[in-house]
This record gives C-alpha cells, sequence and structure tokens, in this order.
C-alpha cells in the first residue's frame, strides 16, 4: 500500500513500522474522521505520555484516513503524522497500524467498526456506535469473535467528580437511593440556520439527540445507579427545517442562505426510568436549549442525602448527607488527588480539568486494556447497553407505553 505523506510524497507502510522507542512499546494508531472529535482524539495520543509517563504501549498517530483531503494533509502537518489516505479502508489495510480511533459520522460506525475488528486491530469508537442497538451489537461481535480490546466515547464517566459521586453513592453516604435527575441540554443545534447536515438526517445520524447527548445520559445513569428495568418516553423536533451545507462541515457550523430541507431526527427527548433497584429517574437531554451551552449533570436523592454535579463547574460535588433529613445543609466538596484520574492532571483540589483531558483518561484506559487482560474503562459491550436504553425510548415514542431495555426483558 502507499500512501501520501504531508507534503504529498509517496512512502511505503513499512517504513512506519516502528514499534520501540525509548519510553518502550509503541502502538501505531490510525484515525479514520478529523472532524472536531477526530481532532480531540488526535490530541489526546499526543498528550498521553504527558500525564501518564508510565504507561505502555504508547501510542503513536500514523495515518489520518478523511475524504476530505485538505482537511486531512492540515491535520497531519498539526499533529505531525506522516501519512493520510483519502479511503479509510486503506488505513484498515495497512498492516502496521495496531489501533484505530474512528470518529466518523454515525451512519458508517457498523460499517467500519466491523472492519477495524475484523483486521485484527483495537478499536476506539464514539459513541453512539451506529444508528441502533443491531449496528452496537454488530461491532461488539466482531470485536469478540477478533479477540480486540475496545474503547467507547463515554468520556462523562471519566470525570473525578462523577468517580467520586460513585463511589459516595456506592457506600450508601446519602442512604438509599430514592430518585435523580440526569439533563444533558446544549443550544448547538437552537440556531434555525444551523447547517443541515448529517446530524439530522435519520439514515445517516441515527435518532438525533438520543444519540449524541442522551447516549451519554444512559451511560451516566448506568455507571452511578445500576440498570434500567423499564421506561416511558417522548420526543420533538422543535426546529423542522435547516438550510442545506454547500460543502464539507465540522462542528456545528450555520449556513445562512441555503435551501431548506427537513430535520428527521429528533431534538430533545425526555424519559421517565424505572431503576432495577427501585429507585425512580427522570433524564432529559435537548440539543435546541437556547441560553444553556453544555448545561449537563445530575441530581441524585437518596433517603439520607442529595449529592448533586453540573459538568460546567466540573470538579465540584455538592453533597448533603447525615441525620438531619429535613432542613439539610449542602456544602461543596472540591474534588481532588485521590479522585479517579485527577492525580494525573493537577495536585491539588480545586484545580481545574478540562473536557480534552476526560479523553486523554479515555486514551489511556483504551491503551491499559491493551496491555492488560483487565477491563480499564467504557466498552463496546458499554456502547451496546446504551444503544438499548435508546432503541427503547424510540419504541416507547411509537408505542406510548412503558419499554423495558432488551437486556431487561
Amino acid at each position: 500500500m502507499t500512501v501520501q505523506t504531508p507534503a504529498g510524497a509517496a512512502t511505503d507502510a513499512a517504513a512506519r513500522n516502528d514499534v520501540h522507542d525509548e519510553a518502550g512499546v509503541v502502538l501505531p494508531v490510525g484515525i479514520i474522521g478529523f472532524g472536531w472529535m477526530g481532532r480531540a482524539h488526535a490530541a489526546a495520543y499526543a498528550r498521553i505520555r504527558h500525564h501518564y509517563p508510565d504507561l505502555t504501549p504508547v501510542p503513536r498517530l500514523m495515518v489520518i484516513a478523511d475524504e476530505v483531503t485538505d482537511r486531512a494533509a492540515a491535520a497531519a502537518a498539526q499533529f505531525d503524522v506522516p501519512a493520510t489516505v483519502a479511503d479509510w479502508r486503506e488505513l484498515v489495510a495497512d498492516p502496521t497500524i495496531g489501533a484505530v480511533s474512528v470518529t466518523a459520522p454515525n451512519f458508517l460506525h457498523r460499517d467500519i467498526g466491523c472492519a477495524v475488528a475484523a483486521a485484527g486491530k483495537h478499536l476506539w469508537i464514539e459513541k453512539p456506535v451506529g444508528l441502533s442497538a443491531a449496528d452496537a451489537r454488530a461491532v461488539a461481535s466482531a470485536a469478540a469473535t477478533a479477540g480486540v480490546r475496545t474503547a467507547v466515547g463515554f468520556n462523562y464517566r471519566n470525570v473525578p467528580a462523577v468517580a467520586a459521586a460513585r463511589e459516595l453513592v456506592a457506600a450508601g453516604e446519602i442512604g438509599e437511593v430514592t430518585h435523580a435527575r440526569f439533563r444533558l441540554f446544549s443550544d448547538y443545534a437552537a440556531h434555525p440556520d444551523g447547517a443541515l447536515s448529517w446530524r439530522f438526517q435519520r439514515d445517516r445520524g441515527g435518532n438525533g439527540v438520543l444519540g449524541d447527548l442522551a447516549s451519554h445520559g444512559a451511560d451516566l445513569v448506568w455507571f452511578l445507579l445500576g440498570d434500567i428495568e423499564s421506561l416511558v418516553a417522548d420526543t420533538a423536533i422543535f426546529v423542522a427545517e435547516r438550510p442545506k451545507p454547500t460543502g464539507a462541515t465540522a462542528g456545528h457550523q450555520l449556513a445562512s442562505g441555503g435551501e431548506r430541507g427537513p430535520v428527521e431526527n429528533e431534538d430533545y427527548v425526555s424519559a421517565q426510568l424505572r431503576m432495577a433497584g427501585g429507585a425512580r429517574c427522570v433524564l432529559e437531554a435537548s440539543r435546541v436549549s437556547v441560553g444553556a451551552q453544555n448545561s449537563y449533570g445530575f441530581e441524585i436523592h437518596g433517603t439520607k442525602g442529595v449529592v448533586r454535579w453540573d459538568y460546567r463547574r466540573m470538579g465540584e460535588l455538592e453533597v448533603g448527607a447525615g441525620d438531619a433529613y429535613q432542613d439539610l445543609s449542602v456544602a461543596t466538596r472540591f474534588v481532588g488527588p485521590g479522585s479517579g484520574d485527577y492525580a494525573a492532571f493537577q495536585p491539588g483540589a480545586a484545580n481545574p480539568m478540562s473536557y480534552d483531558d476526560l479523553k486523554v483518561i479515555e486514551a489511556a484506559r483504551f491503551c491499559e486494556s491493551i496491555a492488560e487482560p483487565t477491563r480499564a474503562g467504557a466498552t463496546i459491550d458499554d456502547a451496546v447497553r446504551a444503544a438499548e436504553v435508546l432503541d427503547a425510548m424510540t419504541t416507547s415514542v411509537r408505542e406510548g407505553t412503558w419499554i423495558a431495555p432488551a437486556s431487561m426483558r
């Protein structure tokens, strides 16, 4: 196989077959799809040794696959990547690549994910892993058959404060959980001139905000509270038409003045959940919440207290616990070393972390899972479970009744 370097010269794949450096075993990696999330993966790979100096294998980004060749070339130059290809199949066929990040649009996840696994390459793939639970299961089956390790982009469970909240709940500090509320509100699609990208098409973006934001919510609910026994849901489209883009899009661009087309998938979802442990929960997500920029968080009530978390104040927990029951004071706890992976980034409590740090944690756990047979972070199995919750929401809306996720039937 030949690939194009950023300068345009051809090079043979064997030239990239370095497997050791001064830090130990090197894991040659590639990225398929280089929009905003592809860039986040590239930055995570580049930073991983800064925060995990003893980690092996050490990832080294060697190839970027993106059909927008100018974008791929610019990214390769920025991240010092030796080669780019326009067709993702060339990357998958490269025998020197040991692991692949899949950050392409949702409708490509099943084909690419299965191909990566079948080629014997470890897989870091973004949620929701396809358009349905069937897609996620297909990738999971391919990975299990090939014996490769997987990671899925449920980055919010990597927040040290979320890890601390999980321990707090599990330890019974707030008593037995009675009810909870999870929210994921954003305004990224609130503008009526937001480009009609693949995200708003049913056959390419799946079920809209369910796959985009509610999938994170489904994972957080499970991570903190356990299995969902059944649910009932409601959805809505609030921006019915959008202008069609005139070129490739990345992120959430505007496209004012263009021909308008219909939005085919959900802007908003609200679901009531009955947890297997008896608690009740509300999960709500919106991509058109004017005035809400990444307003993500949860509030969990128990028989003896409460814990609250807001993504915009990532390193803080609001906790009230004790025997007062009424008029209980709630105090702010700043998480620090000892909570999750906080110590890999900051030396003391109340020093802020960022979204990009969460992707570094995700990359590190992916590499750890390759080195050790034990599970290190969110995997394709977590993607399947979350997708089954989203499928149950879709079925509930269609049938107007309570539905159990497939794994709970």
